[in-house]
C-alpha cells in the first residue's frame, strides 16, 4: 500500500527531465535502493503520541502560573509546531485511507487542492520549528548574560511580537514553497534558512557554555557555591542544546534529501536515496514525540506539572 504522506511534492526529482528520470529511477530499482516499505500504521501511532504528549506539554504550560513566562511561552509554541506535524500527518493518512476504502469520493482537482493544504501545514511547522528554536536559544542567551535586564529586554509585548511574527512568517513562506515548489531558488531559501538557524544558535551555545564555564571557575576559585540562577541557566542551556541535536538528527536527512533534488536529481545514488523519503517522514514525527519528553525530564517544574495534568490534579 502506498504512503500518501505529507510533503509529497518534495518526494521526487521534479526539476530533472521526464526521461532522464526514469532512466536513473530504473537504475536504482534494485537492491538497498527500492527504499524502505513502512506501514501507515506507524505513522498514525506516532501521529498520535505525538500529539498527546504535545497536548500535555501545552496545558501543563497554561495550567502552571510558574511557567507564564516567555520562555515558556517559546516552548509552548514550538510544542504547538511539534502538533502540527502530527495534525498534518494524521490528517494525511485519514484522507488516504477514506479514498483507498472508497468512502471518499473526489475529483482529482479537489485531491490536489487537499495535498496542497496538508502539504502547507507541514511546511508552517518546519519553519515555525527552526524559528522558535532560534528564538529561544536568543532568549537563553539574554537570560544567562543580561540576567539583571532580562525582564526590561524581553518583556512580555514583545514575546507576544515574536510569536506573532514568527507564526505569520512561517504561514507565509510555506505558501510561497509550495506555490512555487517546482523553483529552485525556493528550495534553496529553505534549506539556506536551516543552515544559518543551525550556524546561529551553535554560536550562541557556544558562546554560552564558554562564558558559564568561565563564570563557575571563577566562582570555584573564590571558594564561593554557585548561584542558583546560573546553575538553572546552565541547565537550560544544555536542554536546548539536546533539542537543538534532536532536531539536526530528525530533520538533517529530509534537508539532504532538498539539496539533492537541487544538485543532482538523477544521479543513481540520489535516486537511491530519494527512495527513503518515508524513513526521513518517521525522523520528522519522531522529533515531535522526543521534544516534549526532554521537557519533562529536563524541567523538574514543568515534570511535576505535567505528572499533575495526566493525573487530573487540578
Amino acid at each position: 500500500m502506498s504512503t500518501l504522506a505529507p510533503l509529497r511534492l518534495l518526494r521526487e526529482p521534479w526539476n530533472a527531465s521526464e526521461g532522464n528520470q526514469s532512466n536513473a529511477t530504473v537504475g536504482a530499482s534494485s537492491g538497498w535502493c527500492q527504499g524502505l516499505d513502512i506501514p501507515n500504521e506507524l505513522f498514525l501511532v506516532l501521529g498520535l503520541v505525538s500529539l498527546v504528549e504535545n497536548l500535555l506539554v501545552v496545558a501543563a504550560i497554561l495550567k502552571n502560573r510558574n511557567l507564564h513566562s516567555p520562555t515558556y511561552y517559546f516552548i509552548c509554541c514550538l510544542a504547538v509546531s511539534d502538533m502540527l506535524v502530527s495534525i498534518s500527518n494524521l490528517a494525511g493518512m485519514l484522507f488516504m485511507l477514506l479514498l483507498e476504502h472508497g468512502v471518499l469520493v473526489m475529483r482529482p482537482s479537489i485531491v490536489r487542492y487537499m495535498d496542497n493544504v496538508i502539504d502547507m501545514l507541514i511546511c508552517s511547522s518546519v519553519v515555525s520549528s527552526l524559528s522558535f528554536l532560534g528564538v529561544i536559544a536568543v532568549d537563553r542567551y539574554i537570560t544567562i548574560f543580561y540576567a539583571l535586564r532580562y525582564h526590561s529586554i524581553m518583556t512580555l509585548q514583545r514575546a507576544v511580537v515574536t510569536m506573532a511574527s514568527v507564526w505569520l512568517a512561517s504561514t507565509i513562506a510555506s505558501t510561497v514553497l509550495i506555490t512555487y515548489y517546482h523553483s529552485n531558488t525556493i528550495l534553496l531559501c529553505l534549506i539556506g534558512f536551516f543552515l544559518f538557524m543551525l550556524v546561529l544558535m551553535l554560536v550562541l551555545y557556544i558562546h554560552m557554555f564558554a562564558l558559564a564555564r568561565h563564570h563557575l571557575n571563577s566562582i570555584s576559585s573564590q571558594q564561593k557555591p554557585p548561584t542558583a540562577h546560573r546553575g538553572g541557566s546552565l541547565k537550560g542551556a544544555v536542554t536546548l542544546t539536546i533539542l537543538l541535536g534532536v532536531f539536526f538528527i530528525c530533520w538533517g536527512p529530509f534537508f539532504f534529501h532538498l539539496i539533492l533534488i537541487v544538485t543532482c536529481p538523477t544521479n543513481p545514488f540520489c535516486t537511491c536515496f530519494f527512495s527513503y523519503f518515508n524513513l526521513f517522514l518517521i525522523l520528522i514525527i519522531c522529533n515531535s514525540v522526543i521534544d516534549p519528553l526532554i521537557y519533562a525530564f529536563r524541567s523538574q517544574e514543568l515534570r511535576r506539572t505535567l505528572r499533575e495534568v495526566v493525573t487530573c490534579s487540578w
